[in-house]
């Protein structure tokens, strides 16, 4: 048997030829700081080094690393930290952390050879975009990790180690954090679904006993529905549990399937024919997925088309007769247009994982998910089992977007092969289950007309949005428009258009990137028209007071004073600057309790929340931290585990505004309970008075439940929906009682200015520099805040310029399946990022925060495309904005 060195230390290899180096890594070694993602050398979560060299683990033979050293991220801090893994701690150069080792084992090795080389002489962004480039990150830590790099090479990070800005971040950079895919228990069995491989079939047969007879089976099931339909390619048909996954494999290909094909229609046109077969029959309409962060409200059916829902529209009548008129006058001030953005994946690179194990009447459920408490909830009811009989634990996740919101068929599955083999089940994703059917951004096609009156006012406004939802329902695009820009009259209609594609979901501020799209470049063309600065415009016509602020700071930008007009640039590269406008909604969860306590003379702060890489972790211990007068280090946060009270789960950017409020009421309390119970007083003179009496108090604990906000707001800060009159009040019940989310006063917005280079010859786009302004009250993690708004902003570019979906549309197979077909950001796509935080306009909400994953992304997509439009003097309407597309256009130009 051959052997390698690894770490210092011999490991012996195993004979497979087939085993692969990453395998060994994790499994054999459980070394699991090394990740297993794309499959395909790709994305650089395995990179391991193999005689000091970088390389992937994931397509390297076991057997090439005979009689060779081999060092994980596990190594290179083994003795004590290396320069890189400091460097990203303190810049922050990290989120969710699951790519973190990769980039950590590459920077160190790019790191060594620049000092041999070049001492502490700093390297450019193109050298270390250039060396890191086969790494992802689809946080967009990119920012974090160019200053990280420079400043580890630069020698600044060669002495003493250093207290990060981040709880978690020591765990992170060294592989010692723990994620779900990385999770095994004694005896514990490898799940695998078996799916459909038709876009629309009933089954007629589904024989389980091959795959039952193989050995090392341990369990198979059905995960067919009563009506034994199937609606799209790998919806769940089947399951098994073997002793290891090349088995599982095997026994899944032995399942013998038959079907009886039914017509399907695949994508938004396809459905939207007049006799388009229809995906769900009346009956059957319950079984649709849910695409919204709400529980979505009635609307009609009609074949394939959901709609329309227009409850936000105001004087549709009037906009109809209005935009009519216009057009039939020629109004140079009427902008009409149709607007396409494509389907954008969630793209997790931890994937959609679940470990179930059964003591007894106990369920443990380790699971990437967004919310552990909720999960919890919703397995004990389908389960029928005892809120105390079900855990639900998620120590680290490995990013999420909004699609690991839901109970899942991964955590589904993994529970009914446990219960089924009698033995822990680990089902974990593949990188093709990954980007199919684990839900995305819904594709859309919008349609929008724009009037001003002769006044210079926002007179009429129609947006009629086309959700390409696949099998589910509860698009809202055209909705999100009502609570921006008010104007004379507004039709706002949304259609869900249902097809044989899987089903979407949530995805970092549902609605609003497309929305946006649409409706910032009607904006900003009627500035065009109306020959008007684009954000002077915007402040006339949108009072809402954090916005105002916003725009009073773009204007002072001097890369906006400098702006040229548009299309005054010749040759071939021509920079334009371009604006755009965003907005969430400020939501909380009601019932989110946060525990308080002293033990053993030390804080511990406990929520059954999760960080899914935004840093919950680090806002509760600073914010506990700073009220004691202590250091966040020195606060035990107990998160990730639905046994501790009731969190919120990590969607609609609710978790601070969740938890900051009874936060501060608990540790209120517990101050006073402290200084009734300490057995002695501060020092007279001390200058931490509260480590004193915590040192000195029994244990206590103090509990406290989110409360009401203050009925006090400042002028001009209220409930958007109470701007959206009597629809508005109802959408806010309906929000409460189905989706136990509360929408607050005050609107979280942002502005970004964007500034872009436009290749005319090959249509390339290059992102040069972004400004952008986000107002969400005060910031609690200065550091963490501003990697979160960087982060969003690299995915902002992400959706303009490179990430689409392709589906074949005659067999509804997800052909982008891997991550060398989905393009996602890479280091070197990432622009000079400024941030600024606007930190007044939410005095009202008790700590004064409120949440910013959201709304950071929104206006990105927008404020590049106006961007474009200012270099070369043409508007792109659909995404991504690929060169050919926009060749195409320059050519169209030209022959005109």
């Amino acid at each position: 048997m051959s052997t390698m060195t690894i770490n210092g230390k011999p490991a012996s290899l195993p004979d497979d030829p087939d085993a692969l180096l990453v395998d060994v890594v994790r499994d054999a070694l459980d070394l699991t700081g090394t990740k297993l993602v794309c499959g395909a050398g790709v994305c650089g979560a395995c990179t391991v080094l193999v005689d000091g060299e970088p390389a992937v683990s994931c397509l390297m033979p076991a057997q090439s690393a005979a009689n060779r050293n081999v060092t994980t991220v596990e190594g290179i801090g083994a003795a004590k930290l290396h320069p890189v893994q400091k460097a990203f701690m303190a810049h922050d150069a990290l989120q969710c952390g699951f790519c973190t080792p990769g980039f950590i084992v590459e920077a160190a090795a790019f790191h060594d050879r620049w000092r041999a080389a070049k001492g502490t002489a700093v390297p450019s962004r193109e050298e270390i975009g250039a060396a890191l480039s086969g790494h992802l990150c689809r946080c967009g830590a990119y920012d974090g990790i160019f200053r990280a790099v420079a400043d580890a090479c630069a020698g600044r990070f060669d002495g003493n180690d250093i207290l990060p800005p981040r709880m978690e971040a020591r765990d992170k950079v060294t592989g010692a954090a723990k994620y779900t895919v990385d999770i095994h228990h004694d005896g514990q069995l490898e799940g695998v679904i078996l799916r459909s491989p038709f876009a629309h079939a009933r089954v007629t047969e589904l024989d389980l006993a091959p795959a039952r007879a193989m050995s090392g089976v341990s369990a198979a099931i059905s995960l067919l529905g009563d009506d034994r339909i199937v609606r799209y390619v790998g919806e769940p048909i089947a399951a098994v549990a073997a002793k290891d996954r090349k088995t599982a494999l095997a026994a899944i290909a032995a399942i013998k399937l038959t079907g009886e094909r039914l017509p399907a229609v695949i994508g938004l046109d396809d459905a939207r024919r007049p006799d388009a077969p229809v995906v769900f029959e009346k009956s059957a309409r319950k079984k649709a997925g849910n695409v919204s962060e709400g529980g979505g409200s009635p609307a009609p059916w009609k074949g394939n088309l959901r709609g329309p829902t227009a409850a936000f529209s105001k004087k549709p009548r009037k906009v109809r007769s209005w935009v009519a008129d216009a057009r039939a006058a020629n109004d140079p001030l009427l902008v009409e247009g149709t607007f396409r953005t494509a389907t954008q994946q969630h793209s997790c690179l931890e994937p959609h994982a679940a470990v179930a194990r059964f003591d007894g009447d106990r369920l443990t459920v380790h699971v990437s998910t967004q919310a552990v408490f909720h999960l919890m909830e919703l397995i004990a009811k389908r389960y029928k089992l005892g809120h105390d009989k079900v855990r639900v634990i998620a120590d680290h996740v490995g990013g999420g977007f909004g699609s690991k919101a839901s109970l899942g068929a991964e955590t589904i599955t993994a529970i009914e092969l446990a219960r089924e083999a009698r033995a822990p089940v680990r089902v974990a994703y593949d990188r093709h289950e990954e980007l199919s059917v684990t839900g995305y951004r819904p594709a859309a096609e919008i349609k929008i007309a724009l009037l001003p009156s002769e006044q210079g006012e926002l007179k009429a406004l129609s947006f009629t949005a086309y959700g390409d939802t696949g099998a589910a329902t509860n698009s809202t695009i055209a909705a999100l428009a009502r609570l921006i820009y008010p104007a004379e009259a507004k039709e706002l209609i949304d259609f869900d258009v249902i097809s044989n594609l899987p089903a979407g979901a949530p995805f970092r501020g549902p609605g609003g990137p497309p929305m946006a799209f649409a409706l910032e470049q009607a904006i900003d063309e009627a500035a065009v028209r109306m020959n008007l600065d684009p954000i002077a415009l915007r402040k006339r016509w949108d009072p809402d007071p954090n916005r105002q602020r916003l725009y009073d700071w773009a204007l002072s930008l001097d890369i906006w004073r400098g702006r040229k007009p548009i299309a005054a640039q010749s040759g071939r590269y021509r920079r334009g600057i371009g604006v755009a406008t965003g907005y969430w909604l400020y939501l909380w969860q009601p019932g989110s309790k946060v525990e308080v306590a002293v033990k053993g003379g030390h804080l511990v702060v406990s929520t059954a929340t999760q960080d899914i890489g935004t840093g919950t972790r680090t806002v509760i211990a600073n914010t506990v931290a700073r009220e004691f007068g202590l250091e966040p280090h020195e606060i035990d946060v107990r998160i990730g585990d639905s046994k501790l009270p009731e969190g919120p789960g990590s969607g609609g950017s609710r978790v601070t505004a969740s938890i900051i409020p009874p936060m501060l009421l608990a540790i209120e309390q517990l101050k006073t309970a402290i200084q009734q119970n300490a057995k002695r007083q501060p020092v007279p003179g001390s200058n931490a008075p509260w480590r004193d009496m915590l040192a000195a108090s029994p244990d206590l604990s103090v509990s406290s439940v989110r409360p009401e906000d203050s009925k006090k707001t400042a002028p001009g800060i209220v409930s958007p929906l109470k701007q959206a009159g009597f629809m508005g009040m109802i959408f806010g019940w309906m929000m409460r009682r189905f989706s136990n989310l509360a929408i607050g006063a005050g609107v979280p917005s942002s502005v970004q200015v964007v500034e872009v280079e436009v290749d005319t010859w090959l249509g390339h786009v290059r992102v040069v520099n972004v400004h952008t302004g986000i107002a969400v009250g005060k910031v609690v993690a200065p550091a963490l805040a501003h990697s979160q708004a960087a982060g969003a902003v690299i995915q902002g570019i992400g959706y303009a310029l490179y990430e689409a979906r392709e589906v074949d549309s005659r067999t509804g197979d997800v052909l982008s399946g891997g991550m060398e077909d989905y393009r996602i950001p890479g280091i070197a796509d990432t622009p000079e990022i400024s941030v600024h935080f606007d930190q007044d306009g939410f005095d009202h909400v008790l700590g004064g925060s409120v949440g910013i994953g959201e709304v950071a992304t929104v206006p990105t997509s927008p404020a590049i495309a106006n961007a474009i439009h200012n270099a070369i003097g043409i508007r792109l309407t659909e995404l991504p904005i690929r060169p050919d597309r926009l060749v195409a256009a320059l050519r169209g130009r030209a022959a005109a």
